[in-house]
């Protein structure tokens, strides 16, 4: 089992700097805390090695680019052994943005970025063709209510104070 990594107050605010916007300048971070940009930036390293921080990530508006329409798709496959090929034949489908392999009811959940339900149902049509998937069930997104990667930061941060 891998050690747990410990962020004292320095670390946990860097973080929360980067996690609201992941392109924001060591200078400006460290002006904020107080710090210089080297401390900032020899700890940021010190996380990336620890595996904490794993690349910095861009947020698209999906939505302004025309694909609007999310659904999730719970997958269950003939057996267990066409799992590593599922999951290679879901990779080349790029409207497939993240999938899971799971326990309970499906052996992969996935997520689909379509342009609307017409694109969805070809999506899923590619999908359903994949040797080894048995069926599928289909859930549309209404709306994403909650995307928040900050409140549970913060509960992991209160956490390791206690």
């Amino acid at each position: 089992m891998m050690e747990k990594f410990k962020l004292d107050r320095i670390d946990q605010q860097i973080l929360d700097i980067l996690i609201e916007n992941a392109r924001t300048p060591f200078t400006e971070i460290a002006k904020k805390l107080g710090i210089s940009a080297g401390t900032v930036h020899v700890r940021v390293k010190k996380m990336e090695n620890a595996g904490i921080i794993k690349g910095a990530s861009l947020t698209v508006d999906y939505n302004k680019l025309g694909y609007s329409f999310i659904a999730y798709i719970g997958i269950f496959l003939d057996k267990t052994s066409k799992m590593r090929f599922v999951l290679e034949r879901l990779k080349e489908i790029p409207y497939v943005t993240v999938a899971h392999i799971t326990t309970g009811k499906y052996n992969i959940f996935c997520k689909i970025r379509a342009k609307n339900t017409e694109h969805a149902k070809e999506i899923i049509f590619a999908i359903d063709d994949i040797d080894g998937i048995v069926r599928t069930e289909t859930m549309i997104s209404l709306e994403e209510s909650i995307n928040d990667k900050k409140r549970l930061m913060h509960h992991i941060f209160r956490e390791s104070r206690d």
